[in-house]
């Protein structure tokens, strides 16, 4: 549709396209995304249209004279003029790529992305079971089919691929083996308490700090949180010596 397309009147009042939409990027975006076609937009253009009308025949009734209305209409008002004070406070809060180059230099500890393996397995409840499978893997039973023809994890379905991991995420002996290995290795059988595991490691990365690029965004967001949070309960403070403030709790 082109911008302001008008696509009804009511009362002379025209309702166009762009209202629509509005009205749509309002909705949750499951609901959203039900009525994202050419006649989806046709039933909120009806609803924009039901709802206009309903807001009419209110005036004309005086529903907007009731005490009821005009104490809800004042609660909005309050709550909106905070919201848009708070924003008033926060409007020209910025960041400077200096302070981000000083916060990423202070705090890279926090920006430390851990040591993590991806690795494989085939787990069985018998010792010497495992050193016949690791034997047939050694005779040319490739590792995948060698988990899903006899391991008892639910990871054989994906021929025994656990996925990445880092440490304190498996059992401390399974860990304690994979972290030891190197790539396209295979153990031993190792055992731990759900079985015996022939572990392949299929990659390992050491630990290592993101760069600023990496992080820069994230960097941004937190200090210009921080800031906002500074300001906002300095004005607060100040506030407080200029109106009558009591506390019960």
């Amino acid at each position: 549709m082109s911008e302001n397309k008008v696509l009804a009147t009511v009362n002379g009042k025209e309702i166009t396209d762009k209202e629509v939409y509005n009205f749509l990027n309002q909705l949750a975006p499951q609901t959203a995304a039900q009525f994202n076609t050419p006649e989806g937009i046709n039933k909120l253009a009806t609803e924009l249209v039901n709802q206009e009308l309903l807001y009419l025949e209110a005036v004309e009734d005086g529903l907007d004279k009731e005490e009821n209305f005009k104490s809800q209409l004042e609660s909005v008002k309050e709550n909106v003029l905070k919201q848009y004070a708070i924003n008033k406070l926060f409007e020209n809060i910025s960041v400077s790529e200096e302070e981000i180059q000083n916060f990423y230099n202070e705090n890279k500890e926090y920006f430390k992305t851990p040591e993590s393996a991806r690795a494989s397995h085939v787990l069985v409840d018998d010792e010497e079971k495992a050193k016949e499978i690791l034997e047939e893997i050694n005779n040319g039973l490739s590792f995948e089919d060698a988990a899903t023809k006899y391991s008892s994890c639910p990871s054989k379905q994906n021929g025994g691929d656990l996925g990445e991991f880092t440490r304190g995420k498996m059992v401390p002996e399974f860990e304690e083996a994979a972290f030891a290995m190197e790539e396209g290795e295979i153990s031993e059988p190792v055992k731990s308490q759900f079985g015996y595991h022939i572990i392949k490691l299929s990659s390992k990365k050491e630990s290592r700090i993101s760069a600023l690029e990496e992080v820069k965004n994230q960097i941004n967001q937190q200090l210009v949180m921080m800031k906002q949070q500074e300001k906002y309960l300095n004005k607060a403070e100040e506030l407080k010596n200029k109106y009558d403030v009591k506390t019960y709790f």
